[in-house]
């Protein structure tokens, strides 16, 4: 079940980041972020209010710095992505977070067996792969420490993310999500305007940020289910394979090439989603 609910957290992921991507094309990255994170949160209060759950202050506490660490993650990731190369940047951001995710289920005593640790294995590899396979700009501004850094800081922050998320009770219902959503937005609403980055998007623009925004909200929702399910070590990987579903949707919607290499690694994510469920 948790490896269901994994793969159903990838692909969640990987769509909304497809539709974020499509929405950023046409509003501000700030504005994008803020009406992602408003509209998913509407949409999480309506489930949680339904599911119900006894969330504790320190649940709570958790979500919300779950949700700040997360967005940061975010920005420190479409910085890199901005200014430096996407084959460098997304692989590390990627990778380190799952890899920081993974280490971390296994320092608390998690034991997923050798088989299914083979499969994890497989599965940072072929995140690798996809999320590395990305377009490589030569003439980005960027150094290389510069490249490293910002990745490295999306993927701690984006490991942090997942592992307090872990690290909430389960009679806590979909609470600490709604936390995690409702905590970026009053930062972003203070940081943007002092930006001077405008806080709104245009109609054209409101469909896929909704979209978007529904999407990631189910992503957290389903991400918290899984986690109580299943073991972080391996629940973890599986999630972090979401680059696959966004390459997959840019195929059959844009009809972007997928290429040998992210070919490739879709066969190895599968399996080591295989090796993981045995």
């Amino acid at each position: 079940m948790a490896l269901l609910l994994g793969v159903l957290v990838a692909i969640t992921y990987g769509s909304s980041d497809f539709f974020g991507g499509l929405a950023m094309r046409q509003a501000p990255v700030g504005a994008t972020l803020l009406w992602t994170q408003a509209i998913g949160l509407v949409a999480l209060l309506v489930v949680a209010i339904a599911a119900g759950g006894s969330p504790s202050a320190g649940d709570l506490g958790l979500g919300a710095l779950a949700g700040l660490a997360g967005a940061a993650g975010i920005g420190c990731l479409y910085r890199g992505l901005s200014i430096g190369r996407a084959s460098v940047v997304a692989p590390i951001s990627a990778v380190g977070a799952a890899s920081l995710q993974v280490a971390w289920g296994l320092v608390r005593g998690e034991d997923p067996g050798a088989l299914a640790l083979c499969g994890v294995a497989l599965a940072l590899v072929a995140i690798g792969v996809v999320a590395g396979t990305a377009g490589d700009d030569s003439d980005r501004p960027a150094s290389r420490r510069d490249e490293v850094l910002l990745g490295g800081a999306a993927a701690i922050l984006l490991g942090v993310f997942i592992i307090m998320f872990s690290e909430t009770g389960s009679n806590s219902g979909l609470w600490p999500a709604v936390c995690a959503r409702a905590a970026p937005i009053p930062v972003l609403l203070i940081l943007l305007p002092l930006l001077r980055q405008p806080i709104t998007v245009g109609r054209a623009a409101l469909g896929v940020v909704a979209a978007a925004g529904v999407l990631d909200a189910t992503a957290n929702a389903l991400l918290l289910v899984a986690l109580r399910e299943g073991l972080l070590s391996l629940v973890a990987p599986v999630a972090a394979l979401y680059p696959a579903s966004t390459v997959v949707l840019s195929r059959f919607v844009l009809n972007e090439r997928l290429g040998r290499a992210r070919m490739a690694g879709l066969g190895v994510a599968l399996i080591g989603l295989i090796l993981i469920g045995l």
